[in-house]
């Protein structure tokens, strides 16, 4: 049966797909696992005994490693995972021996707006429901060891509030003296709960806990997630987690997970989450799944722990950064490979007709809405304006010291003269270009790219850090906004001013790394500035510290930890076949 995804909505086309997967175990096989590194966990998902296959694995020093990043991109998406999972596809048409490394889907996307993030079309990463929907339970882990370390806090303080200090010393704890106005973590839910984003806990009696007031966030937006994203090993994401600094005391002393005696039972609840999940494309090829989405507010990027398996295992290893390169790609350049110490060879920039025309002055893309007549009608004009936005990224990567790739990935409504103005921009800006159809023909509509981003690779670039370890806090954040964002400068609240002030005089946080947070809609901070914004300033509006993660969070703009649902959400289209069990409506 041709599977057309003109016809057929995703959910159907990967129920198709999923009869054709490859065994778990001949798939580990031919990913080169041994059978004990293999832990089944069901019959189509597995995880991988990364510690096992790395004591066993040497170094393979001639893998080309390889980053998706793209254009800033419409409320919609512009299909990167799709993107990223198309070039898994057509490097193994190219018979080229290559692992997917991806981002585990939230579950606030997938029953809101955005759907599963499991790609789309003919390139997809299977099994569809699994992938989407809980996984091996590693955000569920997430969730319960950050919600565990809200308990040992609120707990202590209200002990500390009831018990004096000789009743302190019989249970064996020493007075932090926790100041309520200074609890740096929220509680986590994996949702997009905005009804939770301000609360009052402990109401009621002396034994309901201390009332102040908190809120959720979003689990994956956790320290904790960022952590399983950059640790190296067990004992590596052990030590970090004791470095949480979950509050601070009434003198401005750290409290840490540490402090709380809680790191070790919160490690406990990730012994099984740090191991990648295996899943594959719908062509068959290997895909680690590990670490969380949401790169405007989070690290965003599949893990360390994942890549530099992978590296070790393949010929080719494509991973995936979140939204746009300003964000996404930035964060892996600066923070990642900084971790992992891994050298990408080449990136691709991902762009679509579509979005370019919204740059261009297009109409507004609304979620669930219909798409203007102009998206879908040749207007060459209009995307030539919108190129300003692709120039712009195209500028990030080379700034990183790659030759970017610009895949154009293509739309059954694109025209010709449309794609010839998008090839002209790119090569204009020093880019490789190609267009690419694995929404419609899966790995063999991506060979093009495939082919274009081996020779990137061939090619090779010096791949530099933005700045120097050690450069102050303001300096990088005002390097990012000029250099990277286009801005005219920084301005700053009095807090972060306070904090910035701060963090640079202390010794232990002058060398984290500095993970922006904003939002991913536009190059500025404003979602409704699009193209090439000019003329504008990035407000930071407060500091984050995340020391068990190693960097330093500054929020530009109005962002929130916690989205809010849609009044059209994904999860009104969802249901189960009570016949056979299958999972319908997921996108």
């Amino acid at each position: 049966m041709k599977l057309d995804p003109r016809v057929l909505k995703g959910w159907q086309i990967a129920e198709a797909l999923e009869a054709r997967m490859k065994p778990l175990s001949v798939l580990a096989g031919e990913t080169g696992l041994s059978g004990d590194e293999l832990i089944p966990m069901g019959r189509r998902v597995g995880k991988v005994d990364y510690a096992r296959a790395m004591a066993r694995l040497p170094d393979k020093p001639d893998t080309r490693y390889v980053d998706v990043t793209a254009i800033t991109p419409t409320p919609l998406g512009e299909g990167k995972t799709t993107t990223t999972l198309g070039l898994v596809q057509g490097l193994g048409r190219l018979g080229r021996r290559v692992i997917g490394t991806i981002r585990q889907p939230s579950g606030g996307p997938t029953f809101n707006i955005k759907g599963s993030a499991a790609g789309g079309g003919l390139s997809q990463c299977l099994p569809m429901t699994e992938f989407s929907i809980r996984l091996t339970g590693d955000i569920d882990s997430i969730t319960n060891a950050h919600n565990l370390a809200m308990v040992a806090l609120t707990a202590r303080m209200q002990h500390e509030f009831n018990y004096d200090d000789e009743r302190l010393a019989r249970s064996g704890l020493r007075r932090l003296d926790i100041d309520p106005g200074r609890v740096q973590m929220k509680w986590a839910v994996d949702f997009s709960a905005q009804a939770l984003r301000n609360i009052t806990i402990g109401k009621g009696g002396k034994m309901d806990g201390f009332r102040m007031d908190s809120g959720f966030q979003i689990s994956v937006s956790s320290e904790l997630m960022a952590i399983l994203a950059v640790a190296r090993d067990l004992r590596d994401l052990r030590e970090r987690i004791g470095r949480i600094v979950v509050a601070y005391s009434k003198s401005g002393a750290e409290v840490t997970a540490g402090d709380l005696e809680v790191a070790g039972a919160m490690t406990a609840w990730l012994v099984e989450a740090i191991n990648p999940n295996l899943l594959q494309t719908s062509e068959g090829q290997p895909v680690l799944v590990h670490a969380g989405p949401f790169a405007n507010m989070a690290i965003g990027q599949s893990s360390v722990i994942a890549d530099r398996l992978a590296c070790r295992l393949a010929d080719y290893v494509v991973t995936e950064s979140g939204f746009g390169a300003d964000i996404g790609f930035e964060k892996f350049w600066n923070l990642k490979c900084r971790y992992s110490g891994l050298k990408p060879d080449a990136a691709v920039v991902v762009a679509t007709v579509r979005a370019l025309k919204m740059h261009g002055g297009g109409p507004a893309v609304h979620p669930g809405a219909q798409l203007d007549k102009a998206y879908t009608s040749g207007n060459p004009s209009l995307v030539e304006a919108g190129c300003a936005n692709l120039l712009a990224h195209i500028a990030i990567v080379k700034r990183s010291g790659l030759k970017p790739v610009v895949c154009l990935n293509q739309f059954h409504t694109d025209t010709d003269d449309e794609v010839a103005v998008v090839r002209k921009a790119a090569e204009g800006a020093g880019a490789d270009f190609a267009c690419s159809d694995h929404w419609l023909k899966g790995g063999e509509g991506a060979v093009e790219l495939a082919e274009c981003v081996e020779g990137a690779c061939r090619a090779g670039g010096d791949f530099k850090p933005l700045f120097a370890d050690g450069t102050p806090l303001r300096k990088r954040i005002e390097t990012i906004a000029r250099e990277l964002y286009g801005a005219d400068g920084v301005t700053y609240s009095d807090e972060a001013a306070a904090k910035a002030a701060q963090i640079e005089a202390d010794p232990a946080a002058r060398d984290m790394g500095t993970c922006m947070v904003k939002t991913h809609l536009s190059l500025s901070h404003d979602p409704d500035r699009k193209g090439r914004p000019t003329g504008w300033e990035l407000p930071v509006s407060d500091i984050l510290v995340y020391k068990g993660a190693g960097f330093v969070v500054p929020v530009a703009g109005a962002i929130k930890l916690m989205p809010g649902t849609s009044s059209d959400p994904a999860f009104r289209r969802i249901d189960v076949d009570t016949g056979t069990g299958k999972v319908t409506g997921l996108f």
